[in-house]
């Protein structure tokens, strides 16, 4: 049963609500007055709130601050009751954070229509929630147990093989299992290393405006780092001949180890979806006063839907495709990006080609270095 608290210093309209809404299936929880009805919302904790805009002590729109500013009432969805006159008023009230608002005179089935109509706009919104969740949960549960002990696995191998075997082993043998154990170790660190930066850019995002101020304040020049990680990632995947540099000189104002990030995930995603000895191509420099990297591949591309559903722990087409990583790559560069006053764009052409943008402002005229 839905509970509906009732706050007006109207004794017949809280009666001609109660008597409606209970008619219909709902409890109704009545309060005279803003600041009695802040302590009943408290209380009973109701699914729904229909408040007074002109009360004595603290009208509709105090009451709705209050309510909104603290941690248990704050989600509360809230619909002002208002007389024809006051309607140009209710604007302010929706500004506040109001969702809806019901003009009085009403009849019970226009109120029972607006009650409803909130409802089920909450229901549908906690349904999209829950969907959201099941789908990071089924996410993460593929996706970490794999990602962990594939490495794992490799390093304990190997690492076994040598304890047993390092009397019959060649010296090549061992530096081969060496490079192998070093290869998965470092496969280990990055997903270990993503997983900590993805929660570190959750914190930050609770501080926005502090990055955005370092941000401003910091003078990064983009070509030598760019061109130190592309080609460092470029290794990483044995395909320094794959890549192609058109790097212009600028400095823009953002974190450098953050941009640092950014061109790091940007770039290993492209060599993880392309192929060998198919072209990467990074081209980066400022058009007035807008920066803009731009990272092209010719791998495998991305529908409209697949870009549109980027997030956390998102891999597609993971049951046809064997690929590395955790699907933090993109939404970490994303995040990082945004965070730092930038802007971030996908287009792609599956099987064609896929572009990935970031653009930041380049102040004073592109500085160059």
């Amino acid at each position: 049963m839905k509970k509906v608290l009732v706050i007006d210093d109207t004794p017949e309209i809280r009666m001609i609500i109660e008597e409606t809404l209970n008619m219909f299936g709902f409890e109704t929880v009545l309060a005279e007055d803003g600041e009695s009805g802040i302590v009943a919302a408290k209380q009973h904790t109701p699914d729904l709130i229909i408040c007074d805009v002109n009360m004595p002590k603290l009208d509709g729109f105090g009451t709705l601050a209050q309510l909104r500013e603290n941690e248990s009432t704050a989600t509360i969805p809230f619909m002002f009751l208002s007389g024809a006159v006051e309607r140009p008023n209710v604007r302010r009230g929706m500004e506040m954070g109001a969702d809806d608002y019901i003009t009085k005179p009403f009849t019970p089935s226009e109120l029972l229509a607006a009650v409803n109509a909130r409802l089920e706009k909450v229901a549908e919104i906690e349904r999209k929630s829950e969907k959201k969740l099941d789908e990071l949960r089924g996410k993460m549960t593929l996706a970490l147990p794999h990602e962990l002990r594939t490495p794992l696995n490799g390093i304990m191998g190997l690492a076994s093989i040598l304890i047993d075997d390092y009397q019959k082993l060649k010296p090549e043998q061992v530096l081969e299992s060496a490079r192998y154990i070093h290869v998965s170790a470092e496969r280990l660190h990055r997903l270990i290393e993503n997983f900590l930066a993805y929660a570190q850019i959750e914190l930050m995002a609770k501080d926005a405006k502090s990055i955005l101020a370092t941000a401003s304040t910091s003078f990064t020049p983009t070509a030598p780092l760019i061109t130190e990680r592309a080609q460092a990632v470029a290794e990483r995947w044995k395909r320094g001949t794959d890549l192609r540099l058109e790097v212009r000189a600028c400095t823009i104002p953002v974190i450098a180890d953050n941009f640092q990030k950014v061109v790091e995930e940007l770039v290993d995603n492209a060599f993880k979806f392309s192929e060998p000895e198919t072209p990467v191509r990074i081209v980066s420099g400022a058009l007035g006063q807008t920066f803009s990297l731009n990272i092209i591949n010719t791998g495998r591309g991305m529908t409209p839907e697949q870009i549109a559903g980027i997030a956390p722990h998102a891999q597609f087409e993971r049951e046809k495709y064997e690929q590395q990583g955790a699907g933090l790559g993109l939404v970490i560069a994303k995040r990082l990006t945004e965070l730092n006053g930038g802007t971030f764009s996908i287009t792609s052409t599956p099987g064609r080609e896929t572009r990935v943008t970031i653009t930041f402002p380049a102040p004073s005229a592109a500085q160059k270095r």
